[in-house]
């Protein structure tokens, strides 16, 4: 019989159900370990961020976990249209991270780079030292983010660095995500690993987390671009002052 503290939750995707989560996990002897010291065989918790769409999602999430005396692993992109991690806003949050103890990684969007390994391995290079000058601080681990072909089942480091896709992380432990706004790899305190307390690797991305009160991803997506948008005008107007008179009037 399932321990009564790993009985699924509904998909409590809010703050409040994060904080849950990581606490049905404790009461059941689960410890979160980085990648680096987590066993496969032991009940150890990697936790993890893609930061798809937004620096800002992170913060409430990982304030949480400083909390809860945890650390986690968030994981940045450098190429997209979603945020721009050199942005003095972005610097700050990203500073504000890794003074609640956490560590930042690369998160790799492969497709920008087709499936030539070696050209990965260059941009992988090129973008984690980008993400160290922003940070000060070395990046040790890598995410995937639209893998290609070169990269699914990949062994061994990439650019030099560990990646989380690495054969101990998904195979010999277990692995759950939210991606998508909902759990496509089952309910993580029903999974198999969960249930024989062997390690486990959850990925969250903190964007499904942030909106509470909002059912859905499409609602959420919905949110965060009224958001997004309305600071763009912001930017806008404090940048032209044709357009700042104009919502001024």
């Amino acid at each position: 019989m399932m321990d009564s503290r790993l009985q699924p939750m509904s998909n409590d995707f809010s703050l409040a159900g994060y904080r849950s989560l990581l606490g049905a996990f404790a009461a059941h002897g689960y410890e979160v370990r980085g990648y680096e010291d987590a066993e496969p065989d032991r009940p150890h918790l990697i936790l993890r961020h893609d930061l798809d769409m937004s620096l800002d999602a992170a913060l409430p999430v990982a304030e949480i976990e400083n909390e809860l005396g945890v650390k986690s692993h968030y994981f940045v992109l450098i190429r997209t249209e979603m945020y721009n991690p050199w942005s003095a806003h972005a610097v700050r949050s990203l500073g504000r991270l890794r003074s609640l103890g956490h560590d930042i990684g690369l998160h790799l969007d492969g497709s920008l780079y087709g499936n030539d390994l070696s050209v990965i391995e260059e941009g992988a290079r090129s973008e984690s030292s980008i993400l160290e000058q922003i940070t000060g601080a070395p990046v040790r681990l890598i995410s995937f983010h639209r893998p290609v072909q070169a990269l699914v089942g990949k062994s061994g480091k990439l650019a030099g660095r560990r990646h989380a896709y690495e054969p101990r992380f998904v195979s010999e432990m277990g692995y759950c995500s939210d991606s998508r706004g909902a759990w496509h790899h089952g309910n993580p305190l029903s999974h198999p690993a969960t249930r024989d307390r062997r390690a486990l690797q959850l990925l969250t991305h903190p964007i499904w987390w942030v909106s509470g009160g909002l059912d859905g991803a499409v609602a959420k997506l919905d949110q965060f671009l009224a958001e997004r948008t309305q600071l763009l005008r912001q930017e806008v107007a404090a940048n032209c002052e044709p357009y700042r008179a104009a919502l001024e009037t």
